[in-house]
């Protein structure tokens, strides 16, 4: 493994490699620094030949903020709650087919929950033979494109967020959105909001969780959500991640939307570990 500490660009737009990191190891305070650093510009962020056990990428997520526990109850890890399977392998060894279509349109994480997450972590321990990989959009680049007049029209807008309850959510999960513990509320977001870090203004919208504006009616509202999708996901804004065994990558739920490719074969096992992180008490989340 390299030992300066370096960066290296994936994608025009999003995907930096951070070398010179083992994150196996304690992570002393000035190299948090430089990992905080380069994350704030760079918020789809790959270590890569990593080798984390579920306690050790919770531990990595605590050096930003606070993990949680995933809503669905299925593929949390049973010795570490505060980290969640992301896999197409069920518990008997078969083809887990809503591990295979889950989160495979955009959006951004738990934007139904009472409190936005910071960013969150995937470790891949397997992967297909071809494809499997994971895409991400940048929402400020898509924000800084968009005419005038949408924008006018968005900063004036509160979006309506629920759980798989938006135009992308009800194609995908239907009735079967997964057994959760608590019942998860609509919640209220600005259209447009702005990075509590950088300060840039962020297009925050997404087609599996936001499913209407306030006050707009739904026959008016979907086609806006797919209508700014359909911007948002454009190849100019977009990064595909081919991943490797040993990848760990975070990236900034804040200023970006992912999705699953869904291309490859699955018959193929695809597992990763995953976090999602929080604010501390008293830090500030999406302003």
């Amino acid at each position: 493994m390299t030992t300066t500490r370096h960066l290296r660009p994936l994608g025009d737009k999003l995907g930096t490699e951070a070398l010179g990191i083992d994150l196996s190891q304690p992570v002393d305070p000035e190299t948090w620094d430089w990992i905080k650093q380069a994350f704030a510009a760079h918020p789809v962020l790959v270590f890569r030949d990593q080798d984390l056990g579920a306690a050790a990428l919770a531990a990595f997520g605590r050096g930003f903020g606070t993990p949680r526990k995933h809503a669905l109850l299925k593929y949390r890890h049973a010795e570490h709650p505060d980290v969640s399977w992301l896999t197409n392998v069920g518990a008997d060894g078969q083809v887990d087919w809503y591990g295979v279509k889950r989160a495979t349109d955009w959006h951004s994480d738990s934007t139904y929950e009472d409190e936005l997450p910071l960013l969150a972590i995937l470790h891949a321990k397997e992967i297909p033979a071809v494809k499997g990989g994971t895409m991400f959009a940048d929402m400020r680049a898509a924000y800084d494109a968009l005419p005038e007049d949408r924008k006018s029209l968005l900063a004036g807008l509160t979006a309506l967020h629920g759980r798989h309850l938006g135009p992308a959510g009800e194609r995908l999960y239907g009735n079967d959105k997964g057994e959760t513990e608590k019942q998860y509320l609509e919640v209220r977001w600005p259209a447009i909001a702005r990075h509590p870090v950088t300060g840039r203004e962020i297009l925050f919208v997404n087609p599996i969780h936001t499913h209407g504006f306030a006050d707009m009616p739904r026959d008016e509202a979907w086609p806006l959500i797919e209508a700014l999708a359909a911007h948002s996901t454009q190849d100019r804004f977009v990064y595909y991640h081919q991943w490797r065994v040993g990848d760990v990558l975070i990236w900034d739920e804040r200023a970006t939307m992912h999705r699953s490719a869904g291309d490859y074969d699955p018959k193929e096992r695809r597992v990763m570990l995953r976090t999602i992180v929080y604010p501390r008490a008293g830090h500030s989340g999406l302003l």
